[in-house]
């Protein structure tokens, strides 16, 4: 890029906006302040702009968005129309059993990303310029489409200002700023002073920096504050505006007279709105607020409820340890049954998924605990549903102390007990979570028929929902059907937000059924949404070497250096490529690099065994897959190359006793290693044993076994022996 975007950096919001002003003009200014709609105040105004425009200059772009547009606004939908149908929209809220994490959330802002460029580029006339002030007071969900949108935007398609104050910034932010914008101190200017108006402090929704307002402000009584924030809150609370309901709500409603009535039912509103999307920061925040005003005693079930989501939203974040505090804390106070039973079920998900080291024998004791509680729910709809749901627990932690058949137990009786003792309209989700387990085991159990079954039943539940669809196209891709795989993964782009792990995957498939440009076209697009992700890139320079490109490869490899440091991976697909290009010492130096950035890479080994044979030291190959084969167990393959090299070297004993113990391993290559094992033995003298080991790679291919293998080196190592009279084998025929 050429141009660049703008980054304005002023304590004062006044200073900010005319430094702002004078790098305009913008079409679109907003603030980005999380008190105002909590983690999307910013989204929520751009996409109210931009939505309703482009669907005026026509509907296609707003429907290929319409999931991400909707999932983030929902509001959208009375000049849209309503979402793609799904389990979760239509399931009552107390049913929903199914949640998304951060990296929905992260998805779905690249997706307004693609909006945003694709709505620009078809506009008539100069870029859109687009201004967020208050970015160091956008929550983390906001800084992170700020971050995505600067790095993805050129700013000849959309040009972005962002204005920074005094606070924290979250690391992908602060880099984007400083390598995509150019930066503009915002001059300190004197204005005249307004009079002090504590009215004027509140109504900013208490985003202002004006230090008199807020002096004044905090000069009231705590009475006329309180009646400040309450007549702000009603205000507020007329206003279609879903956004107000997570941010200026709540907040002012905590400060107003009823802070433990009103306040806690604001926030617990604003609580399952943040649950229900997935904004795990906010979630945690609000529980906590939501905690502080709760009395434990005379308000046990919201204090459960705000406790319960704060922890649930701090597994996402990786903060496990305040989780389980949280957990123990309610298991303490509440000896009622219900917290006993979801607490149990909580601490036995962390410890068989979360927690390092993985405790399988706790979970399964915690597991129990709430499988027995379940049983005491006297309400029978309840107690089925309970009682299911605590065995599909025991399934999880069955498959992870690697006990397939009783998670596929457990799984397909608990689908069974819901068909026969529930009404077909309660806990849809949940009962489509069970046949979901229950397939994902099949698979595991390589029982792929069944699987797709129930993967196909599940998609005709629930359309849109992504991850049936990538399932299904994983089970087509295990029975070798490539243009199913494909299929479905085209229609898991269809109905998702852009996550790099569809194109990724999707390009891995392309490469196998021999699509190039295809698969180089889908990991350029997973690289687009995230270059610092080193799958699709390793992914792609492996396929541009396969493709004899090399040098484009080591082009990939540096920009992925540049992004992920001296990652070894890169650096042995570096050594290929130059190997490729026919410099075998500049090979050798990524080789080094590699073993010196992680010593114990296998093959950053075993391809400078390669080289170093190509280069005439058989012995120094076979030093390298000494070491390769130390580091990573025996493997068929590095068997092979060191018994190859150790046969060059003179050694045949070792060399025979390679072979012979990589015949042994699973997915060997037989019909090289009979013939090499052959020409040992023919070279120890025992040609009727070479002659049997040839002899056998022959029978394999005819009959189907070796459809790859190539029989014409057998056949001439056979010539040979015949010469010598022992050709016969042990059949006593040739062929």
């Amino acid at each position: 890029m050429t141009a660049r975007h703008l980054a304005v950096t002023g304590a004062r919001a006044a200073d900010r906006r005319a430094a702002l002003d004078a790098g305009g003009p913008y079409e679109f200014t907003t603030t980005c302040h999380q008190w105002l709609r909590g983690p999307c105040t910013a989204l929520t105004a751009l996409l109210h702009r931009y939505v309703p425009e482009a669907w005026e200059a026509g509907p296609g772009l707003v429907d290929e968005h319409r999931a991400t547009l909707l999932y983030l606004v929902p509001d959208l939908s009375e000049r849209i129309g309503p979402p793609p149908p799904s389990l979760v929209n239509d399931t009552p809220h107390e049913e929903r059993t199914r949640y998304f994490a951060e990296r929905m959330i992260r998805a779905t802002s690249h997706g307004v990303v693609d909006f945003l460029l694709a709505h620009a580029r078809r506009r008539p006339g100069p870029p859109p310029a687009l201004a967020f002030d208050d970015v160091h007071a956008a929550s983390g969900t906001e800084q992170e489409f700020l971050a995505l949108l600067l790095r993805r935007a050129d700013p000849r398609v959309l040009r972005v200002a962002v204005a920074v104050g005094e606070g924290p910034l979250i690391p992908e932010l602060a880099g984007a700023i400083g390598e995509f914008t150019a930066s503009v101190a915002a001059p300190a200017t004197a204005r005249p002073a307004p009079a002090p108006d504590a009215r004027a402090y509140v109504r900013s929704d208490c985003t202002s920096d004006d230090v008199e307002a807020y002096a004044a402000y905090r000069a009231l009584t705590e009475e006329a504050r309180a009646a400040l924030h309450d007549e702000r809150a009603a205000e507020l609370e007329a206003r279609p505006d879903r956004g107000l309901l997570i941010g200026a709500i709540p907040n002012h409603r905590e400060r107003g007279a009823d802070p433990h009535g009103a306040g806690r039912r604001a926030l617990r509103t604003a609580l399952e709105l943040c649950v229900a999307i997935g904004y795990s920061e906010a979630t945690v925040d609000l529980g906590t607020r939501g905690r502080a005003l709760c009395d434990p005693d005379a308000d046990a079930e919201d204090y459960c409820h705000f406790t319960a989501k704060a922890a649930s939203a701090l597994v996402p974040l990786g903060r496990y340890e305040e989780c389980v505090s949280l957990y123990r804390e309610l298991r303490r106070r509440y000896p009622t049954p219900r917290v006993q039973m979801s607490t149990s079920y909580a601490l036995a998900v962390l410890h068989t998924r979360f927690l390092e080291p993985r405790d399988h024998d706790l979970a399964l004791e915690h597991m129990n605990n709430a499988r027995a509680l379940a049983a005491l729910e006297p309400d029978p709809v309840l107690g089925a549903y309970y009682q299911v749901f605590q065995d599909n627990g025991l399934a999880l932690v069955a498959m992870h102390r690697g006990d397939l058949e009783l998670s596929h137990d457990l799984t397909t009786r608990g689908i069974e007990r819901l068909e026969r003792e529930l009404p077909p309209d309660r806990y849809v989700v949940h009962r489509s979570q069970l046949l979901h387990n229950r397939a994902r085991v099949r698979f595991a159990l390589g029982r792929l028929d069944e699987a797709y079954a129930d993967f196909t039943e599940l998609i005709a539940r629930d359309p849109h929902y992504v991850e049936y669809h990538v399932d299904r196209a994983n089970v087509c891709r295990r029975q070798g059907d490539l243009a199913g795989a494909l299929a479905g993964y085209d229609r898991a782009v269809q109905v998702s937000v852009p996550m790099p792990e569809l194109f990724h995957n999707r390009g891995d498939v392309r490469a196998e059924a021999g699509d190039v440009e295809g698969a180089l076209a889908d990991f350029a697009r997973a690289l687009d949404l995230e270059p610092g992700e080193p799958a699709p890139r390793l992914a792609r320079v492996a396929l541009l070497i396969e493709a004899d490109r090399p040098r484009e490869a080591l082009a990939d490899v540096r920009a992925g250096l540049g992004l992920l440091g001296e990652d070894a991976r890169l650096l042995c697909l570096a050594g290929l490529a130059e190997q490729a290009l026919g410099r075998p010492e500049p090979a050798r130096a990524c080789y080094d690099r590699a073993l010196a950035a992680d010593p114990s890479s296998v093959p950053a080994l075993t391809d400078r065994a390669v080289l170093t044979f190509e280069q005439g030291d058989p012995r120094g190959a076979v030093a390298d897959l000494t070491a390769a084969l130390a580091l990573g167990g025996e493997h068929p393959d590095v068997l092979y190359n060191r018994g190859f090299a150790l046969a060059a070297a003179g050694e045949a004993g070792q060399a025979l006793a390679d072979f012979t113990r990589a015949l042994a391993l699973p997915g060997a290559d037989l019909a090289g290693l009979l013939c090499r094992r052959a020409e040992c033995l023919a070279g120890l003298g025992e040609s009727r044993r070479a002659a049997d080991d040839l002899h056998d790679l022959l029978r394999l291919h005819g009959a189907g076994l070796l459809p790859d293998a190539e029989p014409a080196e057998a056949l001439g190592l056979l010539k040979e022996l015949d010469t010598a009279g022992v050709g016969g084998g042990r059949d006593g025929g040739g062929r």
